[in-house]
């Protein structure tokens, strides 16, 4: 994801079970799914299930725009994150195939400021193997990461950062390759990124919903994000000169299935070069990772920009594509994508039921202060706003948590829930099967 982390990483999802699926899906219990999201305020945006070209499902739930009360539909705009990347993985590697750039060249003759950049490939940049170190990470990149930035002064601001580690020696998500990339791509078309993006996907595909952003404009059907404390609250938005190639990207679901069947079928790139995308090192493909489900291997790239939030997978095995948009999420994204693979390859899931109990401000007072873990090196502050328990990793965003039994909060959001023990000044942190004594200090 781009811009912005959660405090608790969310749990992948990868099993070793056979099964078979067929052309259909239970629209009638999805619908109902996604009716109980949107009863308890727990998720806004956009889903699609398309295979072999064909939707199967496409739905969208809450607001473009709460203040107007303009209500989401289909055909509604997202922004969607760091799913560029996949986008700009396929200009880079269409850029390759017609003599415009090479893998293996070095980035100095661009970027000769950046520290290594004299042993820093396209490739390296691609796979997240440069070293380069992620501004997106600087303390104080959402103190302006709302105002327009140019070229040079990104390429500073990068070069500033300076370098994590020596080329090839790992892999780390860096949001300052893509950026690169992006000015890259500028340089040998001689074109900005919306047109390249354009002229090379956008047009041959006849992806209707998709472009390079700009500033939200509510009148071409896009949205506005928000995140959910006691109600939705409006997020600032990313001046778009920010993210580029790495996050500037708008779309919905069913263009992104359209973009999805086109990379996998081979109509964007060639199949050496596809192969290149699909190959996973430490974790990182170029421009995908891989996403397992039971004994099927899919790839795609999920992507988080202010409050926008989305994901997309295709199973090129079985000609399937699924994909996520959200400006509006108290729910975890990987529980919404089980689901509908879950539906589409004719496997049990449950509709959630969201039980929570009341609780007052009083009541939260034997909860608050600093917590300590002797199993992990990680600080959690929980404080209170009016009647909602808010908790606050070291160095991360405070998240809020609901009450969902006696000593017992939750963030669905993130998937975790926090079971206390008031006699013992401790509560115990569950998530994605992993348990953690925290100790009052």
């Amino acid at each position: 994801m781009i811009l912005y982390k959660k405090i608790f990483t969310a749990i992948g999802f990868a099993l070793s079970l056979s099964f078979s699926y067929a052309q259909t899906v239970d629209k009638p219990k999805l619908d109902a799914y996604f009716k109980a999201l949107e009863d308890h305020n727990k998720f806004m945006g956009s889903v699609a299930i398309s295979q072999d070209g064909k939707l199967l499902y496409t739905k969208a739930i809450g607001y473009a725009d709460v203040e107007s009360n303009t209500k989401a539909n289909e055909n509604t705009k997202y922004r969607i994150g760091s799913i560029s990347k996949t986008f700009t993985t396929v200009l880079v590697f269409k850029a390759v195939e017609t003599g415009k750039l090479k893998l293996e060249q070095t980035i100095n003759t661009y970027f000769p400021a950046v520290k290594n950049s004299d042993k820093i490939t396209v490739a390296q940049l691609l796979g997240h193997r440069s070293g380069i170190h992620n501004f997106t990470d600087n303390q104080d990149y959402l103190q302006w990461n709302t105002v327009k930035k140019s070229e040079k002064e990104l390429v500073e601001l990068i070069a500033k950062g300076g370098s994590d580690f020596e080329p090839e020696s790992k892999a780390a998500y860096s949001n300052s390759n893509f950026v690169l990339l992006t000015f890259i791509l500028q340089k040998v078309y001689k074109k900005d990124y919306a047109a390249i993006l354009k002229e090379q996907i956008i047009e041959p595909l006849g992806l209707k919903s998709t472009f390079f952003g700009g500033k939200i404009n509510l009148k071409n059907n896009e949205s506005n994000s928000y995140s959910f404390s006691g109600s939705w609250k409006k997020e600032t938005e990313t001046d778009m000169s920010i993210p580029l190639g790495a996050g500037g990207v708008v779309s919905t679901p069913s263009d992104l299935t359209r973009f999805a069947e086109a990379l996998f079928e081979g109509r964007l790139v060639s199949a050496k070069s596809l192969e290149q995308m699909e190959t996973i090192k430490n974790g990182y493909g170029m421009g995908l990772f891989k996403i397992p489900f039971y004994d099927k291997t899919g790839f795609g790239h999920t992507g988080g920009i202010d409050g926008f939030s989305s994901v997309y997978v295709d199973y090129p095995s079985d000609k399937i594509a699924v994909a996520l948009t959200s400006n509006g999420s108290a729910y975890e994204n990987n529980k919404i994508l089980i689901t509908l693979l879950s539906s589409v390859y004719q496997k049990p899931f449950e509709i959630p039921n969201f039980t929570t109990i009341e609780v007052s401000s009083e009541d939260l007072d034997q909860y608050l202060g600093v917590y300590g873990s002797k199993q992990i090196p990680l600080k959690i502050t929980l404080t209170k706003k009016d009647k909602t328990l808010m908790a606050q990793a070291t160095g991360q965003p405070v998240i809020s948590l609901e009450a969902s039994e006696k000593d017992k909060f939750k963030n669905e959001q993130v998937g975790v829930v926090l079971e206390f023990n008031p006699a013992k000044k401790e509560f115990t942190l569950k998530q994605g099967g992993a348990s953690l004594v925290f100790n009052k200090e």
